[in-house]
């Protein structure tokens, strides 16, 4: 019985493999051939060709020489077909020139040297072998997603419930007659009588993340400040500053830091699930919602929302005034329009980090965002 059971989800699983196949969009105003160039995504080269770049594992499967996508490099180009009715990409490598044998230039060993074993060697008037530069080709290949722009949120700011922040270690006092505490000077925190971690991370209480829906506090922004190495336990504890962005204050939050486990490759996807939410804030600063942009959402992993899944934006629609309407001040509510693609990549348990990874025009906080 179980190994129908089981049988019956395999031939379900494929089935429905098959049928997203089929539904693969792609973009309408795609380029026959593209060659790759520095600065290039991954996701970005996959939008070129289709309309959702989440579906670009499907797109690239049917492709042979392609064995590996994240392994493609700036000079490669990719080739646009259709064969049998199904999209292909197929790609040319581009090889760097090699160098001509000249007797006067030093001995450079290659990787192929290694590979194939080479034997002939230059070698001194006495017998001796000459010394070889090693070489190696430090080209690398192109990213999914613009890991940079995020690395900055990936460990720091953080989100935090009303209790974890309120019941934290805070900074009471400075060591000698600092007014203004910064990298290598030392701060006495309350109660810190053990730790198991050396390593920990200051914090100032930040803005409240409240539901737009319920008015409902989702979470509270820990503002990163300083990290710190415990010295001395006790109460006070005795801490010193190893790295800081801004001044420390008394009354900052003091945390340890968790081994936690933060994804460094992404694989876009929608989620499972239908989700609905809404843009809550920006993070980095910035007024503005643009590409590349970091925003807090307001749905997280108790909603189902995973590292990688990937949410439509949506521009709220404007409400008009309808001067043929038979009804004195009539108005009414345009339709929300697809304004952009975000990717989760920090969620917390009701909010979530999340990276604009396209955006068509300008996006505001209160933009919804929603399952493709």
């Amino acid at each position: 019985m179980a190994f129908r059971t089981l049988t019956g989800l395999i031939v379900s699983l494929l089935l429905s493999l098959s049928a997203w196949a089929d539904q693969i969009q792609i973009n309408p105003s795609h380029p026959n051939q593209y060659t790759v160039v520095k600065g290039d995504t991954l996701w970005e080269i996959s939008g070129k060709f289709l309309t959702h770049p989440w579906q670009w594992p499907e797109l690239w499967s049917h492709n042979t020489q392609i064995k590996n996508p994240h392994l493609i490099y700036p000079g490669d180009t990719l080739y646009f077909s259709m064969i049998n009715g199904k999209p292909q990409l197929s790609l040319s490598r581009s090889d760097l020139p090699q160098a001509q044998a000249n007797p006067n230039t030093p001995c450079v060993l290659k990787e192929e040297d290694y590979k194939h074993g080479r034997k002939d060697f230059a070698v001194s008037e006495d017998g001796k072998v000459l010394p070889c530069i090693r070489e190696t080709d430090l080209k690398q290949a192109i990213r999914l997603i613009p890991t940079e722009t995020i690395a900055s949120y990936l460990a720091s700011p953080k989100v935090v419930d009303e209790n974890e922040l309120g019941n934290a270690p805070y900074v009471v006092g400075f060591a000698g007659e600092h007014i203004i505490v910064g990298t290598g000077d030392r701060v006495y925190v309350r109660s810190i009588t053990e730790s198991k971690n050396l390593s920990h991370t200051i914090y100032r209480p930040g803005s409240a993340y409240i539901s737009p829906e319920n008015g409902e506090i989702l979470g509270y922004e820990a503002q990163y400040i300083a990290d710190a190495s415990l010295q001395q336990p006790g109460d006070p504890a005795t801490l010193a500053i190893t790295k800081a962005d801004r001044e420390i204050r008394t009354g900052d939050r003091i945390m340890p830091n968790t081994e936690e486990e933060l994804a460094l490759n992404y694989f876009p996807r929608p989620p499972e699930q239908s989700i609905k939410g809404s843009i809550l804030s920006v993070l980095g600063g910035v007024s503005q919602i643009g590409r590349y942009n970091v925003v807090v959402i307001d749905k997280g992993t108790a909603d189902g929302l995973l590292v990688g899944h990937e949410l439509n934006i949506y521009k709220t629609g404007k409400i008009v005034r309808d001067d043929y309407s038979p009804i004195k001040n009539d108005a009414v509510n345009l339709p929300d329009e697809v304004a952009g693609t975000l990717m989760v990549f920090r969620p917390f348990e009701r909010v979530s980090y999340a990276l604009v990874m396209k955006a068509t025009q300008a996006l505001h906080v209160l933009d919804k965002v929603k399952t493709p």
